[in-house]
């Protein structure tokens, strides 16, 4: 690579002078020692040491600096020329400014030798592209074969792929905007239907009415004997029918 091409993929900027930029600075800010575009045994810089007028470039020879053109307030465009009189002078080289960032303008050889670069790489990757739908054989000669099928099965096989999974950072980030969300709206639980209580059979109520007599009669001897028989009568109104005795026949 040669330092024609090496200068056309750097650039250079100063943070410190970009907010005070303006055309009457603009080229001492290009005069930075810091800055690989300048030279440093130009004429400006002759002019700079001596504390003289950039007028004065005029009248000497030798390569120097010009500003070019100006966009305020965002684009400036150097020239690099070498000076033979004070009419005439061969450029040499351009740099634009953009928002204080320093680039070297292609030259026209450049810009072109690229553009057939690209197009050569364009063009060769359709030949070979058209090359591999081409088919020969000794009884049917040539034809084309067009891979769609194989395209269409590549195609599926990309929409069934699964999709990766989130990174770490995302499923942690997840987790905590559902926990947040869980406090701010708990669920709510429906609670299962109470059963309806058991019905009372006959004989729980009549022994109900037997324990509150038994409450009211305060304890005594006689209302025990009235309790008791109260439990046997009661329990003689719940027996059971008699069971039917198979007859004999004669």
């Amino acid at each position: 690579m040669t330092d024609r091409e090496t200068a056309l993929r750097i650039s250079w900027h100063d943070s410190a002078w970009i907010p005070v930029l303006n055309p009457g600075n603009i080229l001492d800010y290009f005069s930075d020692r810091s800055n690989p575009f300048y030279d440093r045994t130009c004429n400006n810089e002759v002019v700079k040491m001596q504390r003289l007028s950039l007028e004065q470039l005029n009248s000497m020879t030798g390569l120097e600096y010009i500003l070019l053109h100006v966009q305020e307030p965002i684009l400036y465009v150097v020239r690099k020329q070498l000076r033979h009189s004070a009419t005439q002078a061969t450029p040499l080289a351009d740099y634009y400014i953009i928002a204080g960032v320093v680039y070297q303008a292609p030259d026209l050889c450049s810009v072109i030798n690229s553009r057939l670069l690209n197009a050569t790489h364009y063009l060769q990757t359709a030949f070979e592209e058209a090359l591999s739908f081409s088919r020969y054989h000794p009884s049917k000669g040539y034809w084309w074969e067009f891979k769609e099928k194989r395209l269409e099965t590549k195609v599926k096989k990309k929409e069934k792929k699964k999709e990766e999974p989130g990174s770490y950072f995302q499923m942690q980030r997840v987790d905590m905007l559902l926990e947040e969300l869980s406090r701010k709206f708990p669920p709510k639980f429906i609670s299962p239907p109470v059963p309806p209580p058991p019905e009372k059979s006959s004989a729980d109520e009549v022994k109900l009415e037997i324990k509150q007599e038994k409450e009211e009669s305060g304890g005594g001897g006689g209302g025990a004997a009235a309790v008791q028989k109260k439990t046997v009568s009661a329990s003689e109104s719940i027996k059971p029918p008699p069971e039917k005795k198979p007859k004999l026949l004669r």
